[in-house]
């Protein structure tokens, strides 16, 4: 019968016959000297020490630990400055070009630049905290490629005839298509899963509506 060995150098696991029970030899693997057990015996070997690190290629054996970067207090001033000035702008379009009146270009640059920083802020507060977050220009491209994408929503809304769009019941066939495009976009570029991919864009529909709201446009 057969005699299952564990090398204590190794761990290579193999069995040898039990004709060399009680035996000593090199180990097939490793090479190192091992004694084969006696086929009524059973060999423990004690685990090895918890590693942090996952050293000569080999997964560590205790979990590493999750680092959580919090977000800077300049960061959070510069977020809320940036709010801040877009409020102010809305609120000076209304009063420059007339309740309404703001030019389509204007409305389009306005799209984009409330769309980056929305993007960023909003890939801080839902991205997977178990997953290492983009950074630098990595971060920087998938937040513009998304806030192209957010952009263009409000383009398209734009070829929507008005009569699509007057009441709010509307909505409920008009909206599903748009957050589906918007929820892709970020789970396309951030690599978020759908319900945070649309509550990623909420964010940015919500900001929108209410500068054009400040604006004197209708809200959608």
């Amino acid at each position: 019968m057969p005699i299952s060995v564990t090398c204590g150098s190794c761990k290579t696991r193999f069995s040898v016959s039990e004709k060399f029970a009680g035996q000593t030899g090199p180990c097939p693997k490793c090479k190192k000297p091992l004694t084969v057990p006696k086929a009524d015996a059973v060999q423990i070997h004690e685990p090895d020490a918890p590693t942090a690190t996952a050293a000569g290629g080999q997964f560590p054996t205790k979990p590493l630990p999750k680092r959580n970067k919090p977000v800077s207090t300049a960061a959070l001033l510069v977020c809320g400055g940036l709010a801040l000035a877009s409020f102010a702008g809305a609120a000076a379009a209304r009063i420059v070009f007339s309740p309404g009146g703001a030019p389509a270009w204007l409305q389009g640059a306005a799209a984009f630049v409330v769309a980056l920083p929305c993007v960023l802020i909003g890939y801080a507060m839902v991205r997977n905290r178990d997953l290492e977050p983009y950074t630098g220009q990595g971060l920087l491209l998938r937040a513009l490629i998304c806030s192209i994408v957010y952009a263009a929503l409000w383009g398209g809304h734009a070829f929507l005839p008005p009569e699509a769009t007057q009441e709010m019941w509307q909505w409920l066939f008009i909206g599903p298509l748009f957050f589906g495009i918007g929820a892709l976009a970020a789970l396309a570029s951030l690599e978020l899963d759908w319900g945070t991919a649309t509550v990623h864009f909420s964010l940015y529909v919500l900001i929108t509506v209410t500068l054009r709201w400040l604006a004197g446009f209708p809200p959608l």
